[in-house]
């Protein structure tokens, strides 16, 4: 029957704890760990993500089958009392104790504080970040230490969900058989819906973060656990069948490793199939390792695996935390990436143990049902805890201060630089115009111009404002280009077209190497493309020469192309992305590097508190150091 009543968990009789999928685990967490503190190293170490949720839905919907084998009924309460006994003390400490240190220390990411926690504590937040969140690969603009949370959401509104709908499954279908063809169906449709969401709107947010969109990733579990019974699988097996299974499993390993070194987050086939893929592919994996007659659970199997497959979870979640309050005091991570890397994973590694020794196995195997007794004692004056209740002081302080954070955040984003941000809007807005006035007079432009003219006085004072030689004035006043960047261009185009009137300039906030191609295709398509062009990338996350070949390939090798490398001192790709540059600048002559990396080092006037946007005075040495490159005397 169908069990509500809330009963103690009795282990299952059969259970059989599988070592390598510590392992899986551990290679799992390990891939996003590298991914989001050294992204340029593994582009997609993001696909970790769908490993876990194939893990997850295999045992999950193993244990829970294996109940109904032994009982003949399904305990959901006490399902659900047993997942949010494992997962919900983690996750209330590391939500509250982040709040509460966002209130205190980083007021400039108060922003919708109290619904980011209001939706993580419900396994909601997913579809908050759909429709309020940042681009997961979008690693400069305000990223939150929360952001990562999203899968959790998933994973929690699967607990809450399955066990009710494998319930009814097996009362409507009654056979493995009949559960499994549905499992297919919602698979496939899932991974439809995925690229056909993509394909009409080219949301990443919305089928990166979407439950239904990354349904599949959980079903191929939930699917493998109906035909692969961890009980029913033969120890002994013959030799030609354990070949079979080890050479599929150590396929399924080398497939996932290269889509992890390979298959970038801004790639369309990611949305296409190749998440889809990774997701098979790792459904091999744990069928392999769970089979007790081959080699995959032993070769999976070490010390190290084992620790971090059981703190997988920890791990997970205080990873962006540590990044991102770490990465915001320290300004130079750019020129030391390795090191900080280094310091940030041993801060994770050490605050992942210390979680899961005092807070997540503790509360795991308490008897919540002795609370009361514990409350009493813990107030009593002869109390036994003695002076272990002063632990109750920075509890309460964290709970009140992450209380008073949430209840007095603005439901909107907090920009820590007002003037940078109206700057950035204003100039946007400019931009439009002079982008129709300069479009409206490009053919008729004359490119030749008398140097010996005398400037007019609006050129006289350009001339002496921003350093530049006659013969660079008038030479820039005719000239025809096409710039493209980010918040970067979009911050210092008023000052560009002082000195290039007749630039077209397309920059927005948080642009990556990965959008350029498009808006340089579609200005190509209508003639609208100049035979000069100036691109400005690299601020919001690395770049790989394949993206940059796929850009210039639009732009195509008689154009000249003037690129300037990036000033990001506070984000680890900075060195990354300016090799880069100069690589692609050695291998296409037309393709020269404006350095204003070198130029602006050792300058900090130059730019606003975040060390990145250059300020009023850094929009002028960035414009003349533009002129000063494309007109060298």
């Amino acid at each position: 029957m169908f069990q509500m009543e809330l009963k103690q968990h009795k282990r299952l009789k059969h259970s059989r704890y599988i070592t390598g999928f510590d392992g899986i685990r551990a290679l799992g967490v390990l891939a996003v760990i590298i991914y989001h503190l050294l992204p340029y190293k593994l582009q997609g170490g993001y696909l970790g993500v769908p490993i876990f949720f194939t893990v997850s839905g295999y045992l999950i919907t193993d244990l829970l089958l294996q109940e109904w084998q032994q009982n003949g009924s399904i305990n959901i309460l006490s399902f659900y009392f047993r997942r949010m006994r494992r997962l919900y003390p983690a996750l209330v400490t590391m939500v509250l104790t982040t709040a509460a240190y966002i209130t205190i220390f980083e007021r400039s990411m108060m922003g919708y504080l109290r619904s980011i926690i209001l939706t993580n504590l419900t396994y909601v937040y997913n579809w908050w970040e759909i429709l309020h969140g940042q681009n997961y690969f979008d690693r400069f603009q305000g990223e939150s230490p929360f952001v990562h949370l999203w899968s959790l959401s998933i994973e929690g509104q699967y607990y809450l969900i399955w066990p009710v709908v494998l319930f009814v499954m097996i009362m409507l279908l009654r056979n493995r058989r009949r559960i499994f063809y549905v499992l297919i169906s919602i698979i496939c449709a899932s991974g439809l819906l995925m690229a056909g969401i993509y394909f009409f709107t080219h949301n990443v947010d919305r089928v990166y973060y979407g439950t239904d969109t990354r349904l599949y990733s959980i079903v191929f579990g939930v699917a493998l656990a109906m035909i692969w019974p961890i009980t029913k699988l033969p120890r002994i097996i013959s030799k030609s069948q354990r070949y079979l299974l080890d050479g599929a499993g150590i396929l399924s390993i080398i497939v996932l490793i290269i889509m992890c070194f390979f298959l970038s987050g801004q790639s369309d086939f990611t949305y296409y199939g190749g998440m889809f893929i990774v997701s098979f592919f790792a459904t091999i994996l744990v069928a392999t390792c769970a089979h007790p007659g081959a080699d995959i659970n032993r070769l999976l199997t070490n010390p190290l695996f084992h620790w971090m497959g059981t703190r997988s979870y920890g791990i997970y979640l205080y990873q962006f935390p540590v990044m991102i309050f770490y990465e915001s005091k320290i300004v130079n991570i750019g020129e030391h990436p390795i090191i900080n890397a280094a310091v940030e994973a041993i801060l994770i590694m050490v605050i992942s143990e210390l979680s899961y020794r005092y807070i997540e196995q503790p509360l795991r195997h308490y008897d919540y049902r002795n609370i009361g007794q514990f409350f009493k004692n813990l107030f009593n004056q002869h109390s036994i805890y003695g002076l272990k209740r002063l632990w109750l002081i920075p509890i309460l302080l964290i709970v009140l201060i992450s209380m008073f954070g949430a209840a007095t955040s603005p439901d909107h984003q907090i920009n820590s630089s007002q003037r940078l941000q109206r700057n950035i809007h204003s100039n946007q807005l400019a931009m439009k115009a002079n982008n129709q006035r300069v479009l409206k007079k490009q053919h008729s432009v004359s490119p030749s111009i008398n140097l010996d003219q005398p400037l007019t006085n609006k050129q006289q004072q350009t001339k002496k404002y921003y350093q530049l030689t006659k013969k660079q004035i008038l030479l820039a006043h005719n000239y025809q280009v096409t710039a493209i960047g980010d918040s970067i261009l979009a911050d210092s185009s008023d000052d560009l077209h002082n000195v290039f009137p007749n630039a077209y300039i397309s920059a927005a906030v948080g642009r990556q190497i990965w959008q350029a191609s498009g808006v340089l295709n579609q200005l190509k398509q209508r003639n609208e493309l100049s035979k000069n062009i100036i691109i400005n990338l690299g601020t919001n996350s690395p770049m790989t020469s394949a993206q940059i070949n796929q850009t210039l390939s639009v732009i195509g090798s008689k154009r000249n192309v003037y690129w300037i490398n990036c000033h990001v001192p506070t984000r680890n790709w900075e060195q990354q992305v300016n090799e880069t540059i100069n690589h692609a600048a050695k291998t296409h002559p037309n393709v020269h590097v404006i350095n204003w990396y070198q130029y602006s080092y050792n300058h900090p006037e130059y730019f606003w508190d975040d060390h990145v946007h250059p300020n009023p005075l850094g929009n002028r040495k960035f414009t003349s150091l533009i002129a000063k490159n494309i007109f060298k005397d």
